[in-house]
């Protein structure tokens, strides 16, 4: 059974973290439990106020700890919350990828209104960059092309969440999409797998066209989600 008692030197914030985090996920401070004050988490740690301070607050971060004015820190979880880009990475990829569209669909369409030159120029790059790749041989290559030009497009709808979801979701689907062109050989036939579709993407974002836009990313999208539940 677990039990405080005095810490030995440094690290010490990360002992008593530890310590603190114990008292929890072993049960000892059941949720709904408010902890004993820093004075005497300091005491029994025989560490300073500050390293109690720091710990509980590390802890809180974590999701496990909260404070509340007036009437202390109270045990709110008895276990971290798993970080989203693990829960990614175990999600299935066409849980992750009807998720994607959403949030795709939906860029395509402020991509569209807000468009600068510049996105315009980006757009434009990153189209050819993904014909270039097709030309070559390499999957990865492809696909890693692929994703920039969604990128960009995402990027042009000028809105910083919608940039950083993307950012979360591209790594988790990455490897099964490279997975996927060489599973069913899309390329084979068609080494530009998919041009016309991107095409379509860009001359809507391009036009200014923001149902035309949404309508392109959600065709093309949807045809590789199929793809991935056949798979």
């Amino acid at each position: 059974m677990s039990s405080l008692g005095p810490l030995h030197p440094s690290p010490l914030v990360e002992q008593a973290t530890r310590h603190l985090r114990a008292q929890i996920t072993e049960g000892h401070w059941p949720v709904g439990t408010k902890i004993p004050g820093e004075t005497t988490l300091a005491k029994t740690l025989g560490v300073g106020r500050s390293t109690v301070r720091e710990a509980v607050r590390t802890l809180a971060t974590l999701g496990l700890l909260r404070s509340r004015q007036g009437a202390g820190v109270f045990v709110i979880a008895d276990h971290e919350a798993e970080e989203w880009p693990v829960r990614l990475r175990r999600a299935a990829v066409t849980d992750v990828y009807e998720v994607r569209m959403l949030i795709e669909v939906q860029a395509a369409r402020l991509a569209a209104r807000r468009r600068t030159d510049e996105d315009l120029t980006a757009l434009d790059a990153a189209l050819a960059a993904r014909r270039e790749a097709g030309a070559g041989p390499d999957d990865a290559a492809f696909v890693d092309a692929d994703i920039a030009l969604h990128r960009t497009v995402v990027a042009a709808a000028h809105n910083p969440v919608l940039t950083d979801l993307f950012a979360e979701f591209a790594p988790a689907l990455r490897q099964a999409l490279i997975d996927l062109v060489d599973l069913l050989g899309l390329r084979r036939g068609d080494p530009h797998h998919g041009d016309a579709q991107h095409r379509a993407l860009v001359t809507a974002v391009v036009a200014g066209d923001a149902e035309s836009a949404g309508r392109a990313a959600q065709a093309e999208l949807q045809h590789t989600l199929d793809r991935l539940r056949a798979a």
